[in-house]
């Protein structure tokens, strides 16, 4: 049964961030939603989103205005893989690149909306249905500004709160000072609690070999975006030097982007985002190919989108834990005994304030 789009909108929110947030290359300035909305002609209504963490949201809103959404206009919102291949087709001159990739993806999780609104089912049924409930690991008190007393504090806050891991970013200027922060934060929460790096791109091969020897001995789950994100070879080469297990994926837009590092070993943990990736359709494929691999998936940010995705599939091993959407949602993630819960609401189950998000529309 075919359900044509009758009408398709987009639009820009800005978000302030929830709280400070720093790595080693940047700061998170603000959230720029960017929402679409597809009307059907069965009085279907799906709504899907993308972002950025300071600048070009006015790039995407374009892409979608004035490209992707009129081509909407009579599609039959069912043929989801149709559509994606139909717009990436369509805009050859600019893919595979960040700005097409997140206006993608706003159609995308905007389609995915309404199947599952149409057949009554969750996302996380709807994409693979493997568990509802995923481990939840901490970012938010691992932030590079903060102090090593704060670090440990955030650390045991989580630990106590039954969390399964917390992730602490890296790269202060000298080596020594990254080791003091960890161990101090391994020796106040014991061997129980995983610990995960993050170096946002920020080094050489040869500075991140450096690091993860002097950081082998405490025991961390993963290292993460040690190197820019396209020196693939770099990261074989360090994946070979170091036990630490190597993540990366935040900052690749495609899936054969993945495809090229987990031929080469030089990834053993992904992290694909679904808005930088361009949806939930090729999100679930990098998973599937991940799978193939025997490798884990650890998607980056975006916590109430990816829970559900990330209980969709076997190989879905934790949720990111970032909350950025409280002021334009009515609830809120549900976490239980250190787990993130999917929303059994039809569709993307995120429950959207659309007068707050409206005060905050810019664009």
């Amino acid at each position: 049964m075919t359900a044509k789009i009758i009408e398709a909108g987009a639009w820009l929110t800005d978000l302030e961030v929830e709280t400070v947030r720093t790595d080693a290359v940047q700061a998170f300035l603000k959230q720029e939603t960017i929402f679409a909305r597809l009307l059907t002609d069965d009085g279907n209504i799906g709504v899907g989103y993308s972002y950025t963490i300071g600048t070009g949201g006015s790039s995407v809103l374009a892409m979608l205005r004035d490209h992707l959404l009129p081509r909407l206009i009579g599609a039959d919102s069912t043929l989801v893989e149709h559509i994606w291949r139909d717009l990436f087709a369509s805009t050859r001159a600019t893919t595979v690149g960040a700005i097409t990739s997140l206006a993608l993806a706003a159609v995308d999780t905007a389609l995915w909306d309404l199947r599952g609104k149409r057949a009554g089912e969750p996302l996380w049924r709807l994409a693979g249905g493997f568990r509802r409930e995923v481990p939840l690991y901490d970012t938010e008190g691992g932030w590079l500004h903060l102090s090593t007393e704060e670090l440990v504090r955030g650390a045991q806050d989580s630990q106590a709160a039954g969390w399964s891991g917390v992730k602490l970013k890296v790269g202060k200027p000298r080596l020594e000072q990254d080791v003091d922060r960890l161990r101090a934060v391994r020796e106040a929460v014991g061997p129980g609690l995983d610990i995960m790096v993050d170096a946002n791109q920020s080094m050489t091969c040869a500075q991140a070999r450096q690091r993860a020897a002097a950081l082998e001995p405490l025991g961390l789950s993963w290292f993460e975006e040690p190197l820019p994100a396209d020196d693939v070879a770099g990261h074989a080469t360090l994946a070979q030097s170091t036990t630490i297990p190597i993540a990366v994926g935040e900052s690749l837009y495609s899936a054969a982007h993945f495809r090229d590092y987990l031929a080469r070993g030089a990834a053993s943990i992904v992290q694909p985002d679904v808005a930088r990736v361009g949806g939930i359709t090729p999100w679930l494929k990098i998973a599937h190919l991940a799978e193939t691999f025997n490798v884990d998936v650890c998607p980056h940010f975006l916590m109430e989108l990816h829970v559900s995705l990330t209980a969709a599939i076997p190989n879905g091993r934790y949720v990111e834990h970032i909350p950025q959407l409280r002021a334009i949602t009515r609830s809120q993630m549900s976490i239980e005994n250190g787990h993130a819960i999917a929303p059994e609401t039809p569709g993307l189950g995120i429950d959207w304030d659309f007068d707050a998000i409206e005060d905050r529309t810019v664009a």
